[in-house]
């Protein structure tokens, strides 16, 4: 197996946006769908999660089809194991808890953990995406408990203030970690 790239944060830090850069512009990178129970927002990419129902996701646990999985605000997500093409590193875009599994599973994850800018920002975010502002205040309490999780557990720490530069760090990232290996 590659490497696997595991980025973390709370809501509103832009993690799907920064993945779909990265793999965008690093054809040697596979982003893992994770699964959710969630309902899609308005407006969201039919994509950018394979929904299903709960019975659906349990099913698959009982299976021990997921690499890690979690409830997170009542909706349960999870990584499928993955199945990159041959030669491809491995994307994961997961919560903190997740991440804590993988990290537990493979300790050579590359753990990058994407912050906001400022609370001010994570929220104006989290609205501009669609989310209404019962999940907004819950992300944000949630986001104070995971934040020094997520910090303790990264191999790296990047500030998601500008889109270009938290990508173009993310790939030095990775081609240092490549000619490591």
């Amino acid at each position: 197996m590659g490497l696997i790239i595991v980025v973390s944060g709370p809501g509103g830090v832009g993690k799907s946006t920064i993945v779909e850069a990265l793999v965008a512009r690093d054809s040697g990178l596979w982003l893992s769908r994770s699964w959710t129970t969630r309902s899609r927002r308005p407006g969201e990419s039919s994509d950018a999660y394979h929904f299903v129902d709960r019975a659906t996701f349990e099913r698959r646990i009982q299976d021990g089809g997921f690499l890690e999985w979690t409830e997170f605000l009542g909706n349960l997500y999870g990584t499928p194991n993955p199945e990159p093409p041959d030669g491809h590193d491995i994307v994961l875009e997961i919560e903190v808890d997740g991440a804590q599994q993988v990290k537990r599973k493979y300790p050579h994850a590359i753990l990058i953990f994407v912050l906001p800018p400022s609370r001010a920002e994570q929220e104006a975010r989290l609205h501009a995406r669609g989310d209404a502002d019962a999940k907004v205040v819950e992300r944000l309490r949630k986001a104070e408990e995971e934040e020094p999780i997520g910090k303790e557990l990264a191999d790296h720490v990047i500030v998601n203030d500008h889109l270009e530069e938290t990508v173009d760090s993310m790939l030095g990232l990775i081609r240092s970690a490549r000619l490591a290996r």
